[in-house]
């Protein structure tokens, strides 16, 4: 979803907490400031929908928990408030207080790359979520085109990329033992089709003494 800047005064956190739990609308903080999210379009809904539709059997009597959308994760040392399209939690589930709305200790976080986000996803927000002792993938899952790229977290704190492209490929999450295929993720997503390239003309220039009427 789009990160809109909003405008309103520094807010601590529990301010932000208060106004966000009564509001009709999602904001992501950070440092005193809150950031209104837009709304997703087609291809950003299907895609989200099928990862659901595609783990959410996989972690079935497993000692994990999906979350998609409405969970809002905490990344304490950054200070930021925000909502990963998709949050695995596998253990048991640390959350900020008694409301339950804030997650602490995600395992695996997926985002689903829009235009307006991709280089925050890939950037800052990437940066914050690393932050995360709990965390040991992180998946970005394009809407442009079937591809899936996947970091893992290793030792020494190294994070190793590996990406899966084609609607027959298979991108495997061992840490919570679950894999997407990209033909079940992209399952009725539809891209535009390439505009056909038009011929590039060459002018030549003529002897102009070959058309000289008289």
């Amino acid at each position: 979803m789009s990160a809109l800047p909003a405008l309103q005064s520094y807010l601590t956190p529990a301010e932000y907490l208060a106004l966000e739990r009564h509001s009709e609308t999602k904001s992501e903080y950070w440092q005193g400031e809150t950031y209104a999210l837009a709304g997703a379009n087609r291809g950003h809904n299907l895609v989200a929908f099928n990862l659901a539709a595609t783990l959410g059997p996989q972690l079935k009597h497993r000692p994990c928990e999906a979350y998609v959308g409405d969970m809002r994760v905490k990344v304490t040392s950054a200070g930021l408030y925000t909502y990963p399209d998709m949050t695995i939690v596998c253990g048991k589930a640390e959350f900020e207080d008694h409301d339950e709305d804030t997650l602490l200790n995600p395992t695996v976080i997926i985002e689903v790359l829009s235009p307006s986000t991709e280089a925050y996803d890939r950037g800052a927000k990437f940066e914050f979520y690393r932050m995360l002792e709990s965390l040991s993938d992180y998946l970005l899952v394009s809407q442009s085109s079937p591809t899936i790229e996947h970091f893992t977290r290793h030792a020494d704190d190294r994070w190793l990329l590996a990406t899966c492209k084609g609607l027959e490929a298979v991108a495997e999450i061992p840490s919570i033992g679950c894999e997407l295929r990209l033909a079940d993720v992209y399952d009725k997503v539809e891209w535009p089709a390439e505009a056909p390239q038009r011929p590039r003309l060459r002018r030549v220039k003529e002897d102009e003494a070959r058309y000289d009427i008289r």
